[in-house]
């Protein structure tokens, strides 16, 4: 079995250009942390709202679907599973609940992550809910032509409770000496995670809820406003090409992590920018501001062409209902066009009056 010890990245010498983002996020933390300070209340319709999000995205990146209005009833709790997908959705909801409000009192230990991996899948009663994986396990690759070949083989299942110990065991270890950069740190322990793949099922959702859990721990809670989630299915095919290019050498460890840290910092920067720009926007509009006002806002200062949906997301401090009228209204004056049909509609701005 390899070994981990994260202390040696202390000693590495990174590009620039993950330094760079390191010192961007480190930047818009400052400014986000300052925000929730003074204006806690406001935030609470984008809490909401990403937890939608990040639920949605992070069993779609998995191919776990149910329709949106099935999707709001469970998150919501007023409903119950009806097949294997929802049961899978409603697990993510709650270990995502727990995260957001006990992030602090969750040790990065072996026997936590068993917990956290038995509740995601507890609705399904799957019998390996909750326990590492007792087959091997391959992370295979469909080329164009519908081959499947396999491209990178995990850790056997004999050695994989030792492997998550070490890794929890080297984090806590290198964070309590604070001297590695939790930013670089935190992509390298969730490349390990996958690597050592330990569950039958659940890896990549269980990798992206540790995200998540070693961020807050850390105070990078953008991901509690802005789904990382949701970011991450945006670039998807970035995210595999990145794994891909870090998982090469690992068995003798010899990968190199930079692509995976650097499409990580990525993610997290772009929602740090995200959460400004929705910021920038309640800020600009006022606390006298009507619903109307605020979507304006936001239509005028928006490029490219825009749907319902994320006029809602983007203007957290009106409602759903507040926001379709105003688009309504909006459209009848001419300062944006309306284009296609049904779940197909989207927007443009124009000007107008």
């Amino acid at each position: 079995m390899r070994n981990f010890y994260y202390e040696k990245l202390q000693d590495i010498s990174w590009d620039m250009d993950i330094l760079t983002l390191v010192a961007r996020i480190h930047e818009r933390k400052g400014r986000q942390d300052l925000f929730i300070r003074q204006k806690p209340a406001e935030l609470e319709r984008m809490v909401e709202i990403a937890r939608i999000q990040s639920t949605e995205s992070s069993n779609r990146i998995e191919g776990i679907v149910t329709t949106g209005t099935r999707m709001k009833q469970l998150l919501a709790e007023k409903t119950t599973p009806r097949n294997r997908d929802e049961s899978e959705i409603v697990g993510y909801r709650d270990v995502l609940n727990t995260i957001h409000e006990n992030y602090d009192l969750i040790p990065v230990r072996s026997n936590y992550i068993l917990q956290l991996h038995r509740d995601l899948l507890k609705a399904t009663g799957l019998t390996y809910a909750g326990h590492y994986k007792n087959v091997q396990n391959y992370i295979n690759e469909v080329r164009p032509d519908g081959t499947t070949v396999t491209r990178f083989t995990p850790i056997a299942p004999y050695d994989t409770p030792g492997a998550v110990d070490k890794i929890c065991e080297s984090y806590n270890r290198t964070i309590a000496l604070e001297k590695v950069e939790p930013l670089i740190l935190i992509p390298n322990f969730i490349l390990d995670f996958l690597c050592i793949h330990p569950f039958n099922d659940g890896n990549g959702r269980m990798s992206r809820l540790l995200t998540l859990l070693l961020l807050y721990q850390n105070g990078y809670t953008v991901g509690k406003y802005i789904s990382i989630e949701k970011e991450i299915e945006k670039n998807k095919d970035s995210y595999y090409d990145a794994l891909q290019l870090s998982d090469a050498g690992w068995d003798e460890g010899k990968n190199d992590p930079a692509p995976f840290i650097r499409y990580m910092l990525q993610v997290v920067l772009a929602c740090y920018q995200d959460f400004e720009e929705r910021v920038g926007l309640m800020i600009e509009t006022g606390h006298g501001s009507t619903a109307y006002d605020v979507v304006r806002a936001y239509v005028e200062n928006h490029i490219g062409k825009f749907t319902s949906a994320d006029a809602v997301v983007h203007c957290p401090s009106v409602g759903r209902s507040s926001v379709l009228s105003s688009l309504k209204r909006l459209t009848e004056e001419g300062v944006i066009e309306r284009h296609g049909t049904g779940r197909g509609t989207w927007y443009i701005y124009v000007g107008g009056v």
